[in-house]
C-alpha cells in the first residue's frame, strides 16, 4: 500500500479520536451537573432555594442562584468553600464528600447569569 493512503488514514483516525474527546468531556460534565442537582434537592433544599428564582425555606440561607452570582465565584472557589467544614454552623452537622462537592459545585455554577439582579 502506498504511504500517502496510510498517512491519510492515520490522520483521519487521530482526527476522529480528537473530535470524540470533547463529547466525552461534555457528557461527564452533564453527569456531574445532574448528580449535583440531585444532591442539592436531597440534602440542601430544606434550607436553600436550589433552583433559579426560588425562595429559600430558611430566610437565613442564601439561594443557590444568589451564591452562584456572587462576584468572583468560580467552581474552584465554591469547591474550596464546600470542602471547608468549619464554614458550616455547628447545628447543621453537615458533611459532604469530595465527589459530592465537585458535583454540587458543578450544578451551582450553572445558575450563574450575566443579567442576574439580586432580590432586594
Amino acid at each position: 500500500m502506498p504511504r500517502f493512503p496510510l498517512l491519510a488514514l492515520a490522520v483521519l483516525a487521530a482526527g476522529t479520536a480528537a473530535l470524540s474527546q470533547p463529547v466525552r468531556v461534555e457528557e461527564r460534565r452533564l453527569a456531574e451537573v445532574e448528580r449535583g442537582r440531585a444532591i442539592a434537592e436531597a440534602r440542601c433544599a430544606a434550607c436553600h432555594a436550589v433552583t433559579a428564582n426560588g425562595t429559600s425555606p430558611n430566610p437565613e440561607s442564601p439561594g443557590f442562584e444568589d451564591i452562584a452570582n456572587r462576584r468572583g465565584l468560580t467552581s474552584a472557589t465554591l469547591r474550596q468553600y464546600l470542602r471547608d467544614a468549619h464554614n458550616y454552623p455547628e447545628a447543621m452537622q453537615f458533611r459532604i464528600d469530595r465527589g459530592q462537592v465537585r458535583d454540587l459545585s458543578a450544578y451551582i455554577v450553572t445558575l450563574k447569569r450575566a443579567d442576574y439582579k439580586p432580590a432586594i
